[in-house]
């Protein structure tokens, strides 16, 4: 074996350097690879032949082959790089996003907390808003509108943008 590499070793690497792109450190593993093949089919080589390098250019080729076949075969890994920087939800951005929106309705006046507290937060039709407020459908509507524009400058002057 040590005989095989050492006179085969550096020619069989050149030629599987061309085979993967320039890639020494999976080329060195395809010679490795190469030469544990020939160790396992010794008896089957014949001594006789002028050169194994065919032999062994054959068998580098075909694991080449096989290396390729196989990470084509799976999806690519994408590294630990867009791991590190993903946000793992811990609950704090939804935390800061309710006390933010709390306050923001507390600056509201008290008609537009009420008419948001019917429609939005009890979840009630228009009619239904008014029924339980007493007053007409048409001022309901309008106060939703105003209360609705009048939360949005109070997000946007706490940072929050829709």
């Amino acid at each position: 074996m040590t005989e095989l590499y050492r006179v085969y070793g550096r020619p069989l690497l050149s030629f599987v350097l061309r085979l993967t792109g320039g890639d020494r450190h999976w080329a060195e593993d395809v010679v490795q690879e190469t030469m544990i093949r020939a160790w396992r089919s010794a008896g089957q080589l014949d001594s006789g032949a002028a050169s194994l390098l065919p032999w062994l250019a054959t068998v580098a080729r075909r694991i080449v082959i096989d290396d390729q076949r196989r990470k084509n075969a799976r999806p690519q890994e994408a590294g630990e790089g867009p791991l590190e920087n993903l946000r793992a939800p811990d609950g704090m951005e939804d935390l800061l996003r309710s006390v933010v929106v709390s306050e923001a309705l507390l600056s509201l006046s008290p008609a537009h907390r009420e008419i948001l507290n019917e429609t939005f937060f009890r979840d009630r039709t228009v009619n239904e808003a008014a029924r339980q407020l007493g007053i007409p459908v048409g001022t309901v509507k309008s106060r939703v509108y105003y209360a609705l524009r009048a939360l949005r400058v109070a997000l946007e002057e706490r940072g929050v943008t829709p």
